[in-house]
């Protein structure tokens, strides 16, 4: 079995508006300023932060920041959602000879709703969130449970995403990954560009084209 492991915001599906908008509503709520959205999105794919403290002032995210972020995500997330350019394709091509599968840091109910919304989440046979693990990425739990759930070796599988949690959860899982480039964040380094590049980069890895 071949596994690929797609991160879901960034990678999939632009959500960069709702993901701004919902945060800076819960920052309102709790008397902050709004920040800007190149901003937001940066540190919200930053390994290096605490989310919580970066955006809220809070050690830990608290009953209220979670309600706050939900409720108004859960009636906005589809506001501006529309899949990357190309994706579409890239999952036709990809899934007669893949198992394909989401590991998210969002929540797996607004992940499932969400690439239903824009017409590829029947095509994920695993679709896991922050609530389906006890630690989220950079953490690696994720991509074992889906390594579990599918009986697949490390070997067998890849993570695609555009973050560096992304990266450093599959390095701590021992996975190969990809890092792509028109997601949330500008790499420097490191990152692909294309679609393209990224199709011929798994078929490379497991057809050896």
């Amino acid at each position: 079995m071949r596994v690929l492991m797609f991160d879901m915001d960034g990678t999939l599906v632009d959500s960069g508006t709702s993901i701004t908008n919902t945060i800076n509503y819960v920052r309102q709520n709790l008397g902050f300023e709004k920040l800007e959205k190149k901003y937001v999105l940066e540190k919200v794919n930053d390994p290096r932060i605490n989310a919580s403290e970066f955006f809220y002032g809070t050690k830990e995210f608290t009953k209220e920041q979670t309600i706050l972020f939900e409720e108004y995500y859960d009636s906005n997330c589809f506001n501006d959602l529309e899949l990357y350019h190309g994706i579409e394709k890239l999952i036709n091509d990809l899934k007669s000879d893949f198992i394909l599968t989401v590991a998210t840091n969002a929540n797996s109910n607004f992940a499932k709703k969400m690439l239903n919304y824009v017409g590829i989440g029947h095509h994920f046979k695993t679709i896991l969130g922050y609530d389906s693990v006890k630690n989220a990425k950079p953490h690696p739990e994720m991509l074992y449970k889906i390594l579990d759930e599918h009986d697949t070796k490390k070997e067998n599988a890849q993570v695609i995403g555009d973050s560096h949690k992304d990266i450093f959860a599959a390095n701590n899982a021992g996975i190969d990954s990809i890092l792509v480039n028109w997601g949330f964040t500008d790499h420097d380094k490191d990152a692909i560009e294309t679609i393209e590049e990224l199709e011929k980069k798994i078929k490379d890895k497991f057809f050896d084209v």
